[in-house]
């Protein structure tokens, strides 16, 4: 079966923004040129670049045409993020996007929530436990690059700054505050899993529907083996990120 017109276009329009012949912030031609150069109809044009724009590799704006969209630089998620740095005004975060404290911007928004079956299964809790709920959207230079929900036992954090929106971001993040309230974390898991963004988190960061996000759930376990916190999930767009894993070995 012979591949839609618009399909072949829309390969051939990615190949040039792939190998630079079509660089980031260059205009597009336009509809009428992009019709007479391939000999088709003006919808098989829209058609592709519509594709190219849920792949997140174009954007058109009124009066400013269509352009190929800057790609995001890759950022690496290194093993060591949650190690502490003394006297260094960071985050894991912050340290995963090598940026400084005031490159920084975080939307916050806290609530006080039950915990479903799901969070009670990863909490190792009944369910029903009151936790506080903690919404952050994660910004870089403006450019909003993560989401999660961090949820925290409410009986750990009740009537402390942790419970204060007013007080993030947190210098040293969750492990930090943690430690604040005399609870010492000495473990985390991760959990990770891809797939397509839902259309609250493609808008949220500002990614095309075709791009698709790693999801991941973080445990904080404490030195007397209680889960202490648990972020359900952790978003980032997946075709910029990489996570590094050391693994050392006995023999």
């Amino acid at each position: 079966m012979a591949q839609p017109e618009y399909l072949r276009i829309a390969a051939e329009l990615r190949q040039r923004i792939a190998n630079g012949q079509l660089a980031p912030g260059d205009q597009l031609p336009t509809l009428p040129a992009l019709c007479a150069s391939y000999g088709v109809s003006e919808t098989t044009i829209r058609n592709a670049l519509r594709l190219l724009a849920t792949e997140g590799l174009i954007e058109t704006r009124a009066r400013a045409g269509t352009r190929v969209r800057p790609r995001p630089p890759i950022h690496r998620m290194a093993a060591d993020r949650y190690r502490s740095t003394p006297g260094a005004k960071s985050t894991p975060y912050t340290r995963d996007q090598g940026i400084g404290w005031s490159e920084y911007r975080l939307d916050k928004r806290f609530e006080k929530v039950k915990a479903d079956t799901e969070l009670a299964g990863l909490f190792e809790c009944e369910a029903g436990e009151r936790l506080l709920a903690r919404h952050f959207v994660f910004y870089d230079n403006e450019q909003p690059t993560q989401t999660s929900t961090s949820y925290v036992r409410w009986s750990d954090v009740a009537g402390t700054p942790v419970a204060d929106p007013i007080n993030e971001p947190w210098p040293g993040g969750t492990r930090a505050q943690l430690g604040s309230l005399g609870i010492r974390v000495t473990a985390i898991t991760e959990s990770f899993t891809v797939g397509m963004p839902t259309e609250v988190e493609a808008a949220t960061l500002r990614i095309g529907g075709g791009v698709p996000v790693l999801r991941y759930t973080r445990r904080h376990i404490a030195d007397t083996g209680r889960i202490v916190e648990v972020a359900h999930p952790i978003v980032r767009r997946g075709d910029t990120t990489i996570v590094d894993f050391r693994i050392e070995l006995d023999d």
